[in-house]
């Protein structure tokens, strides 16, 4: 057996190795079997046609032999460099220069590294839990994650909207289906607190204010096609919703990744407990400024209630589906020890995950709904009982 010719590293002694694989190979190709003692043994051919077939095949072979040096050849040394304006660039068409690589190049990565890769890279917008399947970014900003070298990102841009993100891996484009970006709509596109027909009003930290009261950057435009798109494994955009302007569309929303982050990372926690994980409900996601300071009933609502921000949301979880908080500490009752239980779970995912820290509030039910509890990421550590009417 031919030993592997030694890995090259100028253009050289590149192509005496190529030339003296391909000649390897003619030599072998030209290895017709021994002729037999008088022509008239091998019926059909001639010494003298023998030996034009042997001179023909030649030929052919050395001159595909040439095509391929030459190909290698010239895929190396027209990567001539264009150096206007200070940038190197390759002037190689993709397709050369990617059966060049492979040819002289064993290292070299294949599509589906460059793809699995580039998966990868992505997880960081996945969040702890690994189960968020959005990213928010304003318009025309970076996703802020470093794609191996080959790997782009290929998710249109629009000035607002949710699309399905995709990766360009060489010349193919593969979608990322548990993956949208969500382009925002900027505070600037309100008019009189309003965006088209819906009314959001103002924040009352909009004069200045920062940290983690500064108003959003930006809102999800919702419209009837996509408010099933999901945020997580078990949230969908729909749950975060104002319950106000039910006739009105789109629809705008504040939904922050880190609080679907959390509700999983706890859902999950729950699991490891006991409880099942399928039935989370939100009884009350964002609520738009003017929502919280009068829509439905207002009483117990804080002035600067996390909702409003997008990281908060009022939860039960119904495995059984019958519209009420479980009973997740098995006691035979449902009271508000099982939203206890929840924020219980919420204690040991923010122990597990600091940078998710936030408030938990436990509430008992009344005449329309049983006991919740209320989960936001607003950065610093609060625990509360509040009254029947929520918060």
């Amino acid at each position: 057996m031919t030993a592997s010719p030694a890995p090259v590293h100028d253009l050289p002694h590149e192509l005496a190795a190529a030339a003296e694989r391909m000649a390897r190979l003619v030599e072998r190709a030209l290895q017709l079997p021994a002729p037999a003692e008088s022509w008239w043994s091998r019926p059909g051919i001639s010494p003298r046609a023998e030996r034009w077939l042997e001179a023909v095949s030649s030929v052919v072979l050395l001159t595909l032999a040439a095509a391929w040096i030459w190909t290698i050849a010239d895929a190396r040394t027209s990567r001539v460099t264009d150096t206007a304006g200070g940038e190197t660039v390759a002037v190689t068409t993709p397709a050369t220069r990617s059966v060049a690589a492979a040819l002289t190049n064993p290292d070299a990565p294949s599509a589906a590294y460059l793809a699995d890769a580039a998966l990868q890279a992505l997880l960081p917008l996945r969040g702890a839990s690994g189960k968020v399947r959005v990213v928010m970014r304003a318009p025309g900003e970076s996703l802020g994650t470093a794609l191996p070298a080959g790997a782009t990102l290929a998710a249109p841009a629009p000035r607002s909207g949710i699309v399905q993100l995709a990766l360009r891996v060489q010349d193919a484009i593969r979608p990322v289906s548990d993956l949208s970006v969500v382009t925002l709509t900027p505070l600037s596109a309100r008019r009189g607190g309003r965006i088209g027909l819906y009314y959001i009003g103002s924040w009352p930290t909009e004069r200045g204010t920062a940290g983690q009261y500064a108003p959003p950057r930006g809102l999800i435009e919702v419209t009837q096609a996509n408010q099933d798109t999901p945020l997580s494994e078990h949230l969908r955009l729909r749950d975060f919703l104002t319950h106000d302007q039910q006739d009105v569309w789109p629809k705008y929303v504040v939904v922050q990744p880190r609080i679907v982050d959390k509700d999983e990372l706890v859902l999950a926690d729950l699991a490891a407990h006991g409880v099942a994980p399928n039935g989370l409900h939100v009884m009350s996601g964002f609520r738009t400024p003017q929502y919280n300071a009068g829509g439905g009933d207002p009483t117990g609502r804080a002035n600067l209630s996390r909702h409003m921000y997008g990281d908060a949301n009022d939860v039960w979880i119904d495995d059984d589906g019958n519209g009420q908080m479980d009973d997740l500490n098995h006691d035979g009752r449902v009271d508000m020890r099982d939203a206890q239980a929840v924020c219980d779970a919420v204690d040991r995912v923010e122990r597990a995950h600091p940078e998710l820290v936030g408030g938990c509030g436990v509430y008992p039910g009344n005449g329309a709904h049983g006991p919740f509890t209320h989960i936001d990421a607003r950065g610093y550590r609060a625990r509360w009982t509040g009254g029947p009417n929520g918060g």
